[in-house]
């Protein structure tokens, strides 16, 4: 087999990989699950046996939880829920990720658990070290803040994540917004205090670690946050002066994850392996596509929170159009709804690595992504 062979056989079976975990009907498949449920634990040599799990809340305290070591992300977020007295019918609305925090408690969310990980294994075999399983709303759009805010459990959560993001300014509300919310806090007045918060910029986003994009130039360093249907980046320019780019998601019509290799990490007191990812996404400017590449080892958890925007988007179109028909795996496994699939196009396609953008300007009408896919 040829290089050249070799690297296309690659490209293929990264395309059947991501394609794979996407397909709805797949993810709702017992057989499938249960493949993989037995395939963490061959790998990791881990024996089902009963065990205690911290699970930690957004205020960063945690709560001691009765497991099994074989019982999926999916069960143990039942468990955690159930025990903090959330609604089950709420359920959807959260989800549990592997986080961390650094120097001076700065707050990394490495993953999302998928629902069928054993987050047993999950945590033993990251090779982030001091990574604690976490429990946090995972939605994209703000205004669903309002379907769980009858739910008291639910409620605290979002005030307990509210104030965490503020402290960590992953939301970065005005001096005259702090003053107000500082005010709600002292009242412990939860209602009004999210209420102001869904107004402060990027409340509701999730932050990705510093990472390096191709824009301006090539190793350019940037932060990217995600939510309410965009892309936000604050991008380091060759002087050292700051640039803020977003990017819509109405405008972005596929992207792939690559696996470009291991590279040694030398920093710290132990040599240690790191997956060297690379996250890429086709955009509309004008009449022209153009593309945008980020290196981030976050490049899955990015991809989530892509295809989170997009499966959001899609059921507020399903509730004006009746007939449209879409898959929402994260919120139900029985749940769905009808779309007119000759009105959309694939986003999901493995292409070729050209890597040119610009500043966006303009949104366009939301319709390029195609949700049976995600």
């Amino acid at each position: 087999m040829t290089t050249a062979m070799a690297d296309e056989r690659r490209n293929q079976l990264e395309q059947y990989l991501q394609n794979v975990t996407m397909d709805p009907n797949v993810l709702r498949s017992d057989v499938f699950i249960e493949f993989l449920k037995l395939a963490q634990l061959n790998t990791f040599d881990i024996i089902p046996k009963k065990a205690y799990l911290d699970i930690f809340l957004p205020n960063e305290e945690s709560i001691n939880i009765e497991i099994i070591t074989s019982d999926t992300a999916e069960r143990v977020l039942e468990v955690a829920s159930h025990k903090i007295g959330l609604c089950r019918e709420l359920l959807g609305y959260f989800g549990l990720f592997l986080i961390r925090f650094g120097k001076e408690g700065k707050l990394s969310v490495v993953k999302k658990l998928a629902d069928f990980e054993l987050p047993y294994a999950s945590l033993g075999s990251s090779e982030v070290e001091h990574c604690k399983v976490g429990l946090r709303k995972w939605y994209m759009d703000p205004s669903l803040d309002s379907t769980l805010m009858d739910c008291r459990a639910a409620l605290d959560l979002l005030y307990m994540q509210a104030i965490q993001d503020i402290e960590k300014e992953w939301a970065k509300p005005t001096q005259a917004q702090r003053q107000k919310l500082e005010a709600f806090q002292k009242e412990d007045n939860q209602t009004k205090f999210l209420e102001l918060a869904r107004e402060v910029q990027h409340y509701g986003y999730l932050q990705l670690d510093p990472c390096t994009c191709d824009y301006p130039e090539p190793g350019s360093g940037v932060v990217l946050s995600v939510g309410n249907n965009e892309i936000s980046c604050c991008i380091t320019l060759p002087d050292s002066q700051t640039q803020d780019v977003i990017f819509q998601m109405s405008r972005v019509k596929c992207w792939q994850v690559t696996f470009l290799g291991t590279l040694l990490d030398m920093d710290g007191p132990q040599r240690t392996f790191n997956q060297n990812l690379e996250l890429r996404f086709q955009y509309s400017e004008g009449s022209c596509w153009q593309w945008f590449v980020i290196y981030t080892k976050q490049a899955f958890l990015l991809s989530s929170c892509l295809k989170k925007m997009i499966s959001e988007k899609m059921v507020k179109l399903a509730a004006k159009n009746p007939e449209m028909q879409i898959e929402v795996p994260e919120q139900s496994k029985s749940k769905k709804y009808h779309i007119q699939q000759s009105q959309q196009k694939d986003y999901s396609s493995f292409l070729s690595r050209k890597s040119k953008i610009k500043i966006a300007k303009d949104d366009c009408v939301f319709g390029n992504i195609k949700e049976e896919d995600l």
